[in-house]
């Protein structure tokens, strides 16, 4: 037995040949092996196999770290389907329209982790309407293209159903005493249905980052589709 194979203690030396995956499946064992034999190459001579192990090694790296963003969006997409289904359903209890009203206000934006929401609804007469302003502050009664005007900021640029963005409000019209501290909101366009003016629904954020143009918008897409049916059903 050579000086070389007597320096590993039998039993560890027993324990790599019957078990070598446990070094392979070392990173930085293996890393160290590698850097041992180029020491006893030389400088002169170029592993290949050791430049291709390292190639090899930092697109592992990109695949592991692409995988984590995979399951964390896929995680976040299905919290927020959860979310967006307890909503529908809670939306769908109430009998009355001023009780939908303030279980829109408290449980709604409750489990929607919303800091304000405000429901727009035009009217030929937004100033003159005493039973409107009797259902308290979650509804705001506005004059007919004020939710076109909100949602553009006076742009011409096309009207999505679902607009998200950074905000700081320069006025209390919408949010009221909450103005000072939204600094996101997500815009939801209502189609009330024929011969009926347009709505808007307003989720604000204390959370710049709640709400941003790069986000998705399919959940609430349907949401606001499900908004526009109860909406429908109470306006009749």
């Amino acid at each position: 037995m050579s000086s070389e194979t007597a320096a590993i203690p039998g039993d560890l030396r027993t324990k790599i040949i019957s078990e070598p995956e446990l070094i392979l499946e070392d990173r930085d064992l293996m890393r160290a092996l590698i850097a041992a034999n180029e020491r006893i190459m030389g400088g002169n001579i170029v592993d290949l196999r050791g430049i291709a192990m390292e190639r090899l090694e930092a697109r592992l790296d990109r695949l592991e770290e692409t995988h984590r963003h995979v399951i964390a969006a896929a995680y976040e997409n299905l919290a927020g389907t959860n979310m967006i289904h307890r909503a529908v359903l809670k939306m769908l209890d109430p009998v009355g329209f001023d009780d939908f009203l303030k279980n829109l206000e408290s449980e709604i934006a409750e489990i929607l982790r919303l800091d304000a929401l405000r429901l727009v609804l035009e009217s030929a007469v937004a100033n003159d309407d005493p039973a409107a302003r009797a259902l308290g502050g979650t509804l705001l009664v506005a004059e007919p293209g004020f939710a076109a005007a909100y949602l553009t900021q006076g742009r011409n640029i096309p009207i999505r159903q679902v607009t998200l963005r950074q905000v700081q409000p320069d006025s209390d019209l919408v949010y009221g005493e909450r103005s000072d501290w939204i600094r996101s909101e997500a815009c939801l366009k209502l189609d009330l249905g024929p011969g009926r003016l347009p709505g808007m629904l307003v989720f604000g954020a204390e959370d710049p980052h709640q709400f941003k143009p790069t986000q998705g918008t399919d959940l609430l897409t349907f949401f606001a589709g499900v908004f526009e049916r109860a909406m429908r059903r109470w306006l009749s």
